[in-house]
C-alpha cells in the first residue's frame, strides 16, 4: 500500500539519469593535479588534520629513530587506554558502558557516587512519551531500523519543550535523553518491523530501571526477557568498544559539521545516524556474518587451511560471496598491525562460543584472521599492514546472541551516540566558524544560449 505513493522509475528518468552521469564525472587526474585529498586522506591513507579534540585518540604508529613505524593499535578515551578501562570493570565484575558515557561526556572517570548518578539519570530518561510507541513507531513501521531510529529522533524534537536551545545544560539534557532512549527506540522499531513485515507476535517490554543498558537491550528484545550474565557482559563490552573512535570517523565528523551550523541536537544526531547507516561505515559487521555464512556453505573442511585460503583468494578476485572483491572485517583506515577493539573482543568471544557450542565456527574465524592478511599481501598492493578490525568479531558475537541482523547497525548507534554527544558538546564549547571546506570548480565557463537556439 505505502509503495503506491512513489512513482516507478520510467525510461524517461533513466534517460535523464544518463545526463547526471555524463555531466557529473570529473577526470581523476585532476585530483592529483590539484593535490585534492579525496576522502580527506592522503595517498598513504593518513587523514587530513581538520580539527582538534580531547575526546579520544587512535594510535597506529610510533616514532623510532625519527621515523614513524607501525605498532599494535591503541585506542584512548579521554587519555585512558580502552584496554585498561575494560580490564577495570571486568575485574570488578560490573558493567562498563555507563562509566564510559560519563568519561566521554565529562572528561574524567566517575567515582562511585558519580557513577550511580549517571546510572540514575539514564534510567530516569529511558521512558518515552506515553503515546510515542503507538503513534510514531507502530503506526508507520520502517523496513530499515536505522531510518526508523532517525525518524524517531527527529520526531522527539516535537516533544521537546525547548528543542532549539543550544546552551550547554539543555544540550546535555537532550544528549543524555537520547543516549538513554536509543536502546528503547531501536528495539521497539525492530518489534514493529517484526510484527508487521515478518508476521511475528507483537510484544513490547518496558525497560527496567535497575538494569544496565546492555541488559535492557536483551530484556526488551527477547520474548521471555531472559539472558545469561556472559551474554549481557559481552554486549556491554561491545557498546564500550564502539562508543567512540576519534573525531575523524565519518559520523563523528558529521556531528561536528552539522553542529557547527548552530542547529538543534535532534538534527545533528539524525545526520550522524544517516552517516552511520552507510555500509562503508556502520554496516560492515553484517557483511562479515553473511560472508562467513557463504564460506561455511562453500568450504567443505573448516580445518583445511589451503581450502580456506583458496576461498579467500576467490573473494579478492570477485569470484565468491557478493563478488565485491573484498574480505570483510579485514583492514582499517588507521590501524595496520592490529585493531585494539578486535584484540579485546577475541578472548571473550571465545568464551561465548564455548557457551553457545560454536567452537568450530570460532576456530574458522581465527583461521581467517590469520590467513587473510597473508592472502591480501600476496594479491594486492597495500601501503600498510592489514589486520582484523572490530567488525570481524562483533557480527559473530551478535549472531551468537541471537540478535537479528536488522539491529546490528542500530546497536553500533546505541554505543556511538555517547561519542556523538561528546563531540557535539565539544563543538559548542569551542565555537568557531561554520565548517566549510573548499571545493574547486573545474568546469569551463560557458556563454548563455537562448532557448530558441539550443
Amino acid at each position: 500500500m505505502q509503495n503506491e505513493y512513489f512513482f516507478k522509475i520510467t525510461d524517461e528518468l533513466r534517460e535523464l539519469s544518463t545526463l547526471c552521469d555524463k555531466n557529473g564525472k570529473i577526470d581523476k587526474e585532476l585530483y592529483t593535479k590539484y593535490d585534492v585529498k579525496r576522502g580527506l586522506r592522503d595517498l598513504n591513507g593518513k587523514g587530513v588534520l581538520a580539527g582538534l579534540t580531547e575526546i579520544s585518540e587512535i594510535c597506529s604508529s610510533k616514532m623510532v629513530d625519527g621515523k614513524s613505524v607501525p605498532c599494535d593499535g591503541k585506542l584512548y578515551y579521554r587519555g585512558y587506554d580502552v584496554e585498561d578501562i575494560v580490564n577495570g570493570f571486568i575485574k570488578d565484575e560490573r558493567f562498563g558502558f555507563e562509566e564510559v558515557v560519563y568519561l566521554l561526556l565529562f572528561g574524567e572517570l566517575p567515582d562511585k557516587s558519580q557513577l550511580e548518578q549517571i546510572k540514575k539519570l539514564l534510567s530516569d530518561y529511558r521512558n518515552l512519551p506515553q503515546s510515542f510507541p503507538r503513534d510514531i513507531i507502530l503506526e508507520a513501521p520502517s523496513t530499515d531500523m536505522m531510518n526508523g531510529l532517525a525518524r524517531c529522533v527527529l520526531t522527539l524534537y516535537s516533544y521537546d519543550p525547548n528543542p532549539d536551545d543550544i546552551s550547554l545544560p539543555n544540550v546535555l539534557r537532550q544528549c543524555l535523553q537520547l543516549i538513554a532512549l536509543f536502546p528503547v527506540l531501536s528495539v521497539y522499531c525492530y518489534r514493529a518491523y517484526s510484527h508487521y513485515y515478518l508476521r511475528d507476535s507483537l510484544f513490547i517490554h518496558s525497560p527496567q530501571p535497575e538494569l544496565s543498558t546492555a541488559e535492557n537491550i536483551l530484556y526488551m528484545l527477547r520474548p521471555d526477557s531472559k539472558y545469561t550474565e556472559l551474554e549481557a557482559k559481552l554486549l556491554d563490552m561491545s557498546l564500550v568498544l564502539h562508543a567512540e573512535h576519534g573525531g575523524g570517523n565519518n559520523s563523528s565528523f558529521t556531528t561536528h559539521v552539522v553542529s557547527s551550523s548552530g542547529t538543534d541536537t535532534y538534527s545533528a544526531i539524525a545526520a550522524a545516524l544517516g552517516s552511520l547507516k552507510g555500509p562503508k561505515h556502520g554496516g560492515a559487521n553484517i557483511k562479515v556474518v553473511r560472508m562467513f555464512d557463504d564460506m561455511q556453505q562453500t568450504v567443505k573442511d573448516y580445518n583445511d587451511e589451503e581450502e580456506v585460503r583458496a576461498y579467500l583468494r576467490r573473494l579478492l578476485h570477485g569470484e565468491a560471496f557478493d563478488k565485491a572483491g573484498l574480505i570483510y572485517g579485514m583492514g582499517h583506515a588507521v590501524y595496520s598491525i592490529s585493531d585494539p577493539r578486535a584484540r579485546v573482543f577475541k578472548s571473550f568471544v571465545e568464551k561465548l562460543s564455548e557457551e553457545k557450542g560454536k567452537h568450530k565456527e570460532f576456530a574458522l574465524y581465527s583461521m581467517v584472521e590469520k590467513l587473510a592478511p597473508q592472502v591480501i599481501a600476496e594479491e594486492r598492493r597495500i601501503y600498510k599492514g592489514v589486520s582484523a578490525n572490530v567488525d570481524f568479531y562483533s557480527g559473530f558475537v551478535y549472531s551468537m546472541l541471537g540478535l537479528p541482523q536488522q539491529l546490528y547497525t542500530p546497536i553500533f548507534a546505541i554505543a556511538r551516540i555517547a561519542g556523538w554527544s561528546a563531540h557535539r558538546l565539544e563543538e559548542l564549547v569551542n565555537p568557531s566558524k561554520i565548517i566549510r571546506p573548499a571545493y574547486m570548480n573545474v568546469h569551463e565557463r560557458a556563454g548563455y544560449i537562448s532557448l530558441e537556439d539550443r
